[in-house]
């Protein structure tokens, strides 16, 4: 039933060297032009009715765009080496600025042109379109004229968009040549990562070096990407636009308030000792006096056979964890496999990592995982479910507000993955309970204290970067930032310096990680309250995911009792971390 394949994306277009893709982008193209006709009825009097009318087009021209965007995104995400893949990606990026540039009109009317008393009228009027509304009317201040807008879109696909292009080229290209039992074997990063949590401490400090030393030879080129990525960054975002600083504009972006995710990291960086005593923990267990940083995700137990599941197995677990708190939920994640939505096997050239894509609320979502058989694979697979999960809940709201703020994008990935945990915990001996939670605080570690060191790394990173540096300079702040977050908890070695090189999302979406520390531990006080109220949780927990992006999050959690903008709140996600430590360290 299930079979670890590739995705099937007919669904999305048949076939892009055909007539019928080429009516596609010319329908497409048509609704523009209609669109563009209405341009001469945007005035600050104009009825309701018309106005949600101009809002009903853009939700079409939105679909129809997302759908072949998505399809050429999702067909390079499967074979990046792929010339032709790499070509459409680039003729639909292009495509997609002139369509942005066409439409344009309408978002600076709307920013600058409408005053707030008739502004507020429509949005009054838009239902669930109102916060999609408001939240363009408070990027108006960092919005530019028509002229500068088109220019700026315009060299997107040249610029940044085509960095972007060329790390991924350059890095998705990278193969690692190791010896492995007196063997020469040629890996993928995947292949090559699942050998950081060999029981072996050599083959760990083996991998690691073998994955950084590859990232020091190309340190020129990537770091020279980083720096150009990081100036546009700033120059459009703070000098052009008028950000008060580059981490606001992923924070606005997110539709969160600055002092949100100031509260956050103040916490986190409080924080990072809950995880000294793990790391004591699992040196212990492993025989050392000081864990090393390449021994960071070691298995625990040298005693304990690491399970291996196949991907059959891998799959039933994670729906049966979903069924058990909510048959709904695990009825959404069906949909993935039934429609062959999800591309699982290891293939030279597929992208690195993993990810869940929601081309339009009308599609079932697009996941990808690179499934190896451990069991931090099964956790993969729950977590990118999980997001699809939460696009299949939101997929009644429209297109412009199903998608979830980042903050909140990661919260059903990670409740999704606690409910895996309870799962296959309760099936498991004492001994392989303890082996399972210590790799989910591994990867509490691993989604929350390193996601906001990350963080912490770019806010320096970008001041840095402005003020004139070199890549030796930004691997030493990197260095320091890893020595602040450990401590003297972990023995650190100077090859890491490089491994920033190495985060995509450093590159693809500046201050993204935050996102996961927030996700994961709103998700752990979810968890919380699911535990204490049982099944009755389960309809506000799908209301939460239900909303999608269609209020504000600190509005949208502030119903449920939950204020982010309180460091109190945060904290309790880490005394439950602290809870799970010693737990652990009881069951010893």
């Amino acid at each position: 039933m299930y079979r670890q394949g590739k995705w099937d994306l007919r669904q999305l277009v048949k076939d892009h060297k055909s007539p019928e893709f080429a009516r596609q982008i010319a329908n497409l193209q048509e609704m523009v032009k209609r669109f563009e006709d209405q341009k001469d009825n945007l005035k600050p009097s104009i009825p309701s009715s018309e106005f949600l009318k101009i809002l009903k087009s853009i939700e079409r021209i939105s679909e129809n765009a997302s759908i072949i965007g998505g399809y050429a995104s999702l067909l390079y995400s499967a074979d990046t080496q792929s010339d032709e893949a790499t070509s459409l990606v680039t003729r639909v990026a292009k495509l997609g600025s002139e369509i942005e540039n066409k439409m344009l009109f309408f978002d600076l009317w709307w920013k600058r042109k409408i005053d707030e008393k008739n502004a507020q009228r429509l949005i009054n009027k838009a239902g669930t379109l109102g916060e999609y509304l408001r939240h363009k009317r408070l990027l108006a201040k960092y919005t530019l004229s028509e002229p500068e807008e088109r220019i700026i879109n315009t060299l997107d696909v040249t610029g940044p968009t085509a960095l972007v292009k060329i790390y991924d080229k350059i890095t998705n290209g990278f193969e690692y040549n190791i010896t492995l039992n007196g063997k020469k074997k040629t890996m993928t990063r995947e292949q090559l990562t699942v050998l950081v949590r060999n029981t072996n401490p050599k083959i760990r400090e083996m991998a690691y070096k073998t994955l950084l030393t590859k990232y020091q030879q190309n340190k020129g080129v990537l770091g020279e990407i980083y720096q150009n990525l990081v100036l546009n960054w700033k120059d459009e975002g703070v000098e052009i636009r008028g950000y008060s600083s580059p981490i606001s504009i992923r924070n606005i972006g997110n539709d969160v308030d600055n002092k949100t995710v100031e509260s956050l990291l103040e916490v986190c960086k409080e924080n990072a000792h809950v995880f000294y005593d793990f790391f004591s923990y699992k040196a212990k267990s492993l025989g050392m006096k000081k864990l090393r940083r390449y021994d960071l995700y070691a298995p625990n137990l040298k005693k304990i056979k690491e399970r291996n599941y196949t991907y059959e197995k891998a799959t039933k677990l994670v729906l049966e964890s979903l069924a058990k708190f909510s048959p709904t939920l695990s009825d959404y994640a069906k949909r993935v496999f039934a429609e062959n939505h999800i591309d699982a096997e290891i293939r030279k050239g597929k992208r690195d990592g993993a990810f869940c894509s929601t081309v339009s609320p009308n599609i079932t979502p697009y996941v990808l995982v690179n499934y190896t058989g451990k069991s931090r694979d099964v956790f993969t697979l729950a977590h990118e479910l999980g997001h699809a999960v939460h696009s299949v809940a939101a997929s009644k709201q429209s297109i412009l507000v199903s998608e979830a703020p980042l903050p909140l994008a990661e919260t059903a990935s990670t409740f999704s993955e606690l409910l895996l945990y309870d799962n296959i915990s309760n099936q498991m001996s004492n001994d392989e309970r303890r082996l399972i939670l210590s790799e989910k605080i591994d990867d509490l570690y691993a989604t929350v204290m390193r996601q906001a060191f990350f963080t912490l790394f770019e806010i320096d990173a970008h001041d840095q970067i402005a003020k004139g540096t070199t890549v030796d300079e930004l691997s030493k702040k990197y260095s320091e930032n890893l020595k602040s977050q450990f401590s003297n908890s972990v023995e650190l070695s100077e090859d890491f310096a490089i491994e920033w090189s190495c985060i995509p999302h450093f590159f693809h979406t500046p201050f993204y990680c935050y996102a996961y520390s927030f996700g994961n531990l709103l998700s752990l006080s979810l968890y919380q309250r699911y535990k204490k109220e049982g099944s009755s949780f389960e309809k506000p927990y799908i209301e939460i995911l239900a909303a999608g992006g269609s209020q504000k999050p600190e509005i949208l959690l502030d119903q449920y009792g939950i204020n982010i903008r309180d460091k109190r709140f945060w904290q309790d996600g880490f005394d439950y971390i602290r809870s799970q430590v010693k737990e652990l360290t009881l069951l010893n």
